[in-house]
C-alpha cells in the first residue's frame, strides 16, 4: 500500500514536470505503473491529469508575468517570436489549448497566460485535453497488452 502511494507521488511529479517547460516525460511512468502495479487505472488517470494540469498552470502563471520581463536583454524569446505567437493565438484562439497535451503544447499554455485567457476557460480546456490524453494512453496500453478495454 505504501508502495502505491510512492508510485502515485512519482507519477504526479512526472506529470507535473512534463507539463512545465522542463524536459520531463510522464507517459513511460504512467504505462509502467499501469502494467506493473495493482493501482486502478482510473486513479492513475486522475493523479496524472491533476499533476499535468497543475504543471500547465505554472506555465500560465509564467505567461501572466512575462510582460514584466520581455524587454530585458536576457529574455529568451525575441519580440518577433513573441509577436508571432500572439498573432497565432489570436487567429486560432483558446481552442489551441485542446492541443496542450501535444509536444509543443507547453507553449500554448504560456501564450494563454500572456493573452490573459480567463483562468476558468484555461482550466476547462486544458483539463479536457490532458485527461483525454491519459485516457487514450491507458486504453492503448490495455490494447497493446492484449487485453480488452
Amino acid at each position: 500500500m505504501l508502495t502505491d502511494v510512492w508510485s502515485l507521488g512519482g507519477l504526479f511529479l512526472a506529470a507535473f514536470g512534463a507539463a512545465t517547460i522542463l524536459p520531463f516525460q510522464s507517459e513511460v511512468v504512467f504505462v509502467g505503473l499501469q502494467i506493473g502495479t495493482l493501482v486502478p487505472v482510473w486513479l492513475l488517470v486522475v493523479v496524472a491529469s491533476i499533476g499535468n494540469v497543475l504543471g500547465a498552470v505554472v506555465n500560465y502563471a509564467l505567461g501572466l508575468g512575462i510582460e514584466h520581463y520581455r524587454h530585458r536583454r536576457w529574455f529568451p524569446v525575441t519580440e518577433a517570436q513573441l509577436a508571432r505567437a500572439q498573432d497565432w493565438y489570436v487567429r486560432w484562439g483558446v481552442w489551441t489549448l485542446l492541443l496542450s497535451w501535444a509536444p509543443l503544447g507547453d507553449a500554448f499554455t504560456v501564450i494563454a497566460g500572456i493573452m490573459r485567457t480567463p483562468l476558468w476557460l484555461f482550466l476547462l480546456l486544458v483539463t479536457v485535453a490532458k485527461t483525454g490524453r491519459y485516457m487514450v494512453l491507458a486504453w492503448a496500453t490495455v490494447l497493446a497488452a492484449g487485453g480488452v478495454p
